[in-house]
């Protein structure tokens, strides 16, 4: 796929390494199309990780995709370099007076706190408000869908009895959205939270509609002003290890961790994962890509509202 990133950003070797098309900025310049514009707004602690993930999912479209990664003033990452950050993120002051056609928001690990006194929930919500009129689609992952929701309309997230951890089977509400062409009636999707939005009050907002479910790991994903909100509640962006990684960092922390459902071969963590996600993930933002944001934006992108 033509996606068009910085040339050192570290996801471009790691992705060329598993045979993934990225394209540099000289290349893109060459081809006479208008390449869409999507913003990143990463908050994941291990922005490198996130950023290689998500590339390697938005590669499957024939479109070109130019991506900007967006940074926060008002929170500064323990976790990747500040070399990294200062090269390829942008902060939001300097991007607010333009409009993209697309934009994914990460999760982040602040789940235990109330939205509120999240440290940087002012910019975030001052982000969320700006995309409602200079973004043509939106996509909202894991921490970032709850929120977004809670800010847009008000849904409360509640904290789970134990961490909602593995790899899940998911059904289609809706199976004639283009969100889900191409998908198997069941399908898994990985789930990594500790807390949840419920059904019921979903269904008491007339402007929310979910789409896909899961029996053991509840609402998957749920849709917004005709498809240009998308709220995912798992992560199927996540590379085969990542799970791992997760389990095994929180053992060597002593935390209550359980082994992930459904995720190791045989149950076994000695065992590499069992990878049953990736056509899903691929196919998911595709398709969001395609229908969702290229077949609704405008060519003239001055004219998103």
């Amino acid at each position: 796929m033509p996606i068009n990133i910085p040339d050192r950003l570290p996801a471009v070797e790691l992705l060329k390494k598993e045979n993934i098309f990225v394209m540099n900025a000289m290349r893109a310049l060459k081809q006479d199309i208008r390449a869409l514009r999507l913003a990143l707004l990463n908050l994941m602690p291990l922005k490198i990780d996130t950023e290689t993930d998500l590339v390697r999912v938005l590669s499957n479209s024939p479109l070109q995709v130019e991506l900007d990664l967006i940074g926060l003033k008002s929170h500064k990452s323990k976790n990747t370099p500040i070399e990294h950050i200062r090269e390829f993120y942008i902060d939001f002051d300097e991007i607010k007076g333009q409009k993209y056609d697309g934009i994914i928001v990460t999760g982040a690990p602040v789940e235990h706190l109330a939205f509120e006194d999240v440290t940087y929930w002012e910019e975030l919500t001052q982000i969320f408000d700006w995309a409602k009129t200079h973004v043509t689609a939106g996509m909202f992952i894991c921490w970032s869908a709850q929120a977004a929701l809670y800010h847009y309309y008000g849904i409360k997230k509640y904290p789970l009895e134990k961490k909602m951890f593995g790899i899940f089977e998911h059904t289609l509400n809706a199976p004639l959205n283009p969100l889900f062409r191409g998908f198997d009636d069941v399908f898994y999707a990985p789930h990594s939270r500790y807390t949840e939005i419920r059904r019921e009050d979903i269904a008491k907002t007339p402007e929310l509609d979910i789409l896909s479910e899961s029996k053991e790991a509840g609402i998957y994903i749920v849709s917004a002003r005709e498809g240009r909100e998308i709220f995912i509640t798992g992560h199927s962006e996540y590379a085969p290890e990542t799970l791992d990684n997760e389990y095994r960092r929180d053992l060597a922390k002593q935390l209550p961790i359980e082994i992930p459902h459904s995720y190791y071969k045989d149950n076994n963590p000695d065992n590499p994962p069992l990878v049953r996600w990736r056509s899903h993930a691929n196919l998911l933002f595709q398709n969001w890509l395609n229908y969702f944001v290229y077949q609704i934006t405008p060519y003239h992108i001055g004219t998103i509202r």
